[in-house]
């Protein structure tokens, strides 16, 4: 059992050692990408939802 630990913990090592990480400008980058993306899609939802939940008012009256 010991064994079997050992050698995925160092296969997972080898396969750390190929990864291709990304330089600290990439990561800042791609950060704001994500949150500046998520913030539009979160503000088109509400917009979107505010409207639709006063037409929904409009029709329902």
């Amino acid at each position: 059992m010991l064994v079997k630990i050992k050698k995925f913990i160092s296969e997972v090592v080898v396969e750390l050692k190929k990864v291709s990480w990304s330089n600290k400008k990439e990561l800042i980058d791609a950060t704001w990408i994500i949150i500046l993306s998520s913030s539009f899609l979160g503000i088109f939802i509400a917009v979107v939802d505010f409207v639709l939940s006063k037409l929904l008012g409009l029709i329902i009256r």
